[in-house]
């Protein structure tokens, strides 16, 4: 090119979303014969993948560069596409050479973008070594169980090295380089005190390793039927609509973190697959989960598909309906609620239209997990918060995993759905980017106390914020809320939980919304579905009374602004509470930084175990054995059963009729760690 060249200012080429052809602006600038060469820079693959099969739509072929050197030097006459982060585009004074950005075509951000940063992957947080403290319980696939006993460096062979050492029953002990760490796991058993030490060469670690892969064939069945049940069932694959979803993802109006881009790349990808979705997203509150599941929706629906949204509680499937219908208002979709904030007329009108096929997105709560709700075509069910759901929801959502595609979206799975998850059977998508601004909520656990009550309530009312004092026993909720108010006088409290009728419950809400008073003392009816930055502390009373999920959920009603938000967890005397309870909210109170709920589901899966999906396991002490049984349990068979018997045979398998299938030596495999050294 020379020496440097002056540069103009670049022309704009905006996206109309009013017109029937958005892009002709571009298209028109494209399909030029003369004039400079053009280069289109997006900010990330995903963008650019998007891009181009937009032009490919109107008859245009881009090449791709992987630098602004190749495309310099390229010999292409056709426009090029390139990732890279500028954001202003580029007209050389002589013409030779035009750079577009996407902020010609769409326009600046006026909200605050989210900060981009690493991506984390989920496995590497439930494996983290470094959490542990020396004496902590840890698994060695070929050894067992023993004891961490930190780092060492040793001299071997004329190598120093650092080994990680584990002693185990009898003492004896193993030393593991660091650079074979893999074949450690976490202990997840039950309580860290009472792990069962293996003896190092012992053959009672591979008793129980054996005796684990039998049980897991029974417990695995009902999982295995369901998953044959999709797999046989193939549908149709989704296609992407280039045009509309290109405007559709331009009105987000935040910049996708990585993680979030990640998510919703593997959603649409799921999507186009012929085999239907099951997949789990998991992030923080306020981390942009909503918005993957609204991409997901807006392809189901392109592809004359009809989407239903559960929510576990009325207040949150209000807000997912103000949320579509806000983002979905452009385009010619019908949404509708079904819970009880809808009069039995809209209710009645709600499930005609679904029925007939007029509704595309129905969003409600359990209630349309009811018989009397007939669709005409679903196509995708999307599932907030899935532990929230009773048994009796749960089975009917076990008979939709056999017939469409599944995206749940949790902050914190249940150890069954983590351990499902992480074992391989459910795709599995990590958003921990936190949004720009955002502070870690500080974290008290603390004995009950009125001065303390009152002294941050006051901070919070003195710097004009709001706080939730919440209280889960509706029959004393009246008589706590009575208490506050002679505590703190000067402070205007009012009352909100599930047994209130609509008319009661949502002028109290609005009312907080719009801060016309200071504190709601509420039950966990703000678990899911409440939104007010101006609410940034929140007291938890009886703390030791919630599980894990549920404190991270309740924490999150605050924190959502660049505010230092406070938690309080309030507790009776410490020896009226059970180990297990002590375990939940020190982990909790740990665990303050931003995007932990993976990680703190992670923390329950230790203390709880993995609960029914392997109670009968319990000789399978670590998670890496857990998911080794599950993954090959399931994943193998179901594959030996397809290359040798019919479809039906797999509809009707039950573990008791196949149990010769299993004796495969491939079905179960243990990690192998040649360089381990015993002394």
């Amino acid at each position: 090119m020379g020496g440097c060249q002056e540069a103009l200012e670049p022309p704009t080429y905006h996206v109309d979303h009013h017109s029937t052809e958005p892009f002709s602006a571009l298209i028109a600038r494209l399909k030029q014969l003369s004039g400079p060469s053009v280069l289109i820079s997006a900010e990330s693959d995903g963008r650019l993948s998007t891009l181009s099969d937009l032009l490919e739509s109107y008859g245009i072929t881009a090449s791709r560069f992987s630098s602004w050197q190749d495309f310099v030097s390229g010999n292409d006459t056709g426009p090029g596409l390139v990732v890279s982060p500028i954001d202003r585009g580029l007209l050389l004074a002589d013409q030779s050479i035009e750079i577009i950005v996407e902020s010609q075509l769409y326009g600046s951000r006026t909200t605050q973008r989210r900060r981009r940063g690493r991506s984390i992957d989920p496995e590497a947080i439930i494996r983290s070594i470094a959490e542990l403290t020396t004496g902590d319980p840890i698994v060695h696939a070929d050894h067992g169980v023993g004891r961490f006993h930190g780092l060492e460096f040793l001299e071997v062979n004329d190598q120093q090295g650092e080994y990680v050492v584990v002693e185990y029953d009898g003492g004896g002990k193993l030393y593991i380089p660091v650079v074979s760490i893999g074949v450690l796991s976490r202990y997840i058993g039950g309580d860290s005190e009472s792990a069962p030490l293996h003896r190092l060469g012992g053959d009672q670690w591979v008793k129980a390793r054996e005796h684990a892969k039998k049980r897991a064939f029974d417990v695995a069945a009902e999982l295995l039927k369901t998953q044959a049940l999709r797999t046989v069932r193939a549908g149709t694959p989704f296609t992407i609509p280039s045009l509309e979803y290109e405007l559709f993802r331009s009105e987000f109006p935040y910049e996708e973190t990585p993680d979030q881009e990640a998510a919703i790349e593997s959603v649409l990808e799921d999507l186009q697959s012929p085999t239907p979705m099951d997949r789990l997203v998991c992030g923080d509150v306020g981390f942009g989960k909503t918005e993957v599941a609204l991409r997901a929706a807006f392809v189901a629906v392109h592809n004359n598909r009809q989407v239903c949204v559960l929510a576990p509680t009325t207040l949150l499937a209000a807000q997912h309906l103000e949320t579509f219908r806000d983002r979905l208002q452009r385009y010619p979709i019908r949404i509708e609620g079904l819970s009880r904030f809808q009069s039995p007329a809209q209710l009645k009108d709600a499930l005609s239209a679904l029925e007939s096929g007029t509704v595309d997105i129905i969003i409600g709560t359990h209630r349309l997990l009811q018989k009397d709700v007939r669709f005409k075509r679903l196509g995708l069910v999307i599932i907030d918060e899935e532990h929230r759901f009773g048994v009796r929801q749960k089975e009917r959502l076990k008979q939709m995993r056999e017939e469409v595609d599944i995206l749940t979206l949790t902050a914190t799975p249940i150890p069954r759905t983590l351990n499902i998850a992480l074992s391989g059977i459910k795709s599995v998508s990590l958003i921990a980017s936190p949004p720009s601004g955002r502070v870690a909520i500080k974290t008290s656990v603390l004995p009950y106390s009125e001065t303390l009550i009152k002294e941050a309530c006051g901070r919070e009312l003195h710097r004009g914020g709001q706080v939730y004092f919440l209280h889960n026993d509706v029959s004393s909720i009246e008589r706590m809320a009575e208490r506050l108010r002679e505590i703190i006088p000067n402070a205007v409290i009012r009352v909100a939980h599930g047994q209130m009728n609509r008319s009661q419950l949502e002028p109290v809400m609005r009312d907080f919304y719009h801060q016309r008073f200071d504190i709601l003392v509420c039950s966990t009816i703000i678990e899911s579905g409440i939104d007010i930055p101006s609410a940034n502390t929140i007291i938890i009373n009886r703390a030791d009374r919630f599980g894990l999920a549920q404190l991270h959920q309740l924490r999150g009603r605050v924190g959502r602004s660049r505010h230092q938000a406070f938690a309080f967890l309030l507790t009776p005397d410490p020896r009226s509470i059970s180990d297990t309870a002590t375990r939940r909210l020190g982990a909790i109170a740990e665990l303050t930084e931003l995007g932990v709920g993976f990680a703190l589901a992670n923390h329950d899966l230790e203390i709880r175990g993995p609960e029914k999906f392997s109670v009968r396991i319990k000789a399978a002490l670590s998670r890496r054995l857990v998911s080794l049984c599950t993954r090959n349990t399931l994943i193998g068979p179901f594959e030996a059963l397809a290359k040798t018997t019919s479809s039906s045979t797999i509809l009707h398998w039950t573990p008791q009729g196949q149990k010769s299938t299993f004796s495969h030596p491939h079905f179960f495999q243990t990690l192998i760690c040649p360089m381990c050294t015993p002394v």
